[in-house]
């Protein structure tokens, strides 16, 4: 019995050193910062902006239909890319009058300019985030405009897809874009937020 015991401990012993010993498996190419193509998903994207209302409070609304490409490689960010699309009918700012309101001619006029894009130019790293240069289409108006991108993180989706998430925060000017309706009422400058999750092939 006791020499038994002990052929299973060491064949126990033995498995485990095995385990130790053997190579690990490598990360999947969206963890190890390899390039891919990702397309940017609508679910779990979100574009917000914010203004001042009546020289008192911010005041946020956001879009909610987001579409596009990121093009992204870690070890040579010259090569990325980002062409985000969203969709001026979704505006909403919870309440359906004033959603109108932007919807119509004094502001969007979603009519005659139905999206609002960024298309990247050019991208560099800047420390723990990446510059990123581009042009930014609204009411019609195309603004250069640059910005810092954060990675947010990498994984998988629940079919094995690699995802990747960025994003980035920045301020315009909204009669830039010749949106200058109600200059008592509403701010100059505009927040932009876009936080973006893409998703590439298994």
């Amino acid at each position: 019995m006791m020499l038994r015991a002990g052929l299973v401990a060491t064949a126990i012993a033995c498995s485990a050193l095995a385990i130790a010993a053997a190579p690990r498996a490598s990360l999947p190419a969206a963890h190890a910062g390899a390039p891919g193509s990702y397309s940017i998903d609508p679910v779990h994207s979100s574009v917000l902006f914010r203004i001042k209302h009546l020289g008192a409070s911010y005041f946020y609304g956001r879009f909610n239909e987001v579409h596009g490409t990121i093009t992204f490689d870690e070890a040579n960010p010259a090569s990325s890319s980002i062409d985000v699309e969203v969709k001026i009918e979704s505006v909403d700012t919870h309440a359906a009058k004033r959603d109108a309101d932007l919807k119509g001619a004094d502001f969007f006029n979603a009519a005659t300019f139905p999206t609002a894009t960024f298309k990247s130019k050019s991208w560099s790293k800047s420390g723990d985030a990446y510059e990123v240069t581009g042009d930014l289409t609204i009411h019609g108006v195309t603004k250069p405009v640059t910005a810092k991108f954060e990675k947010t993180g990498t994984g998988k989706s629940q079919r094995g897809g690699s995802l990747i998430g960025f994003e980035t925060v920045f301020n315009v000017k909204r009669s830039d874009f010749g949106v200058s309706y109600m200059p008592d009422g509403l701010g100059e400058d505009v927040r932009i937020i876009i936080a973006l999750e893409a998703g590439g092939a298994k």
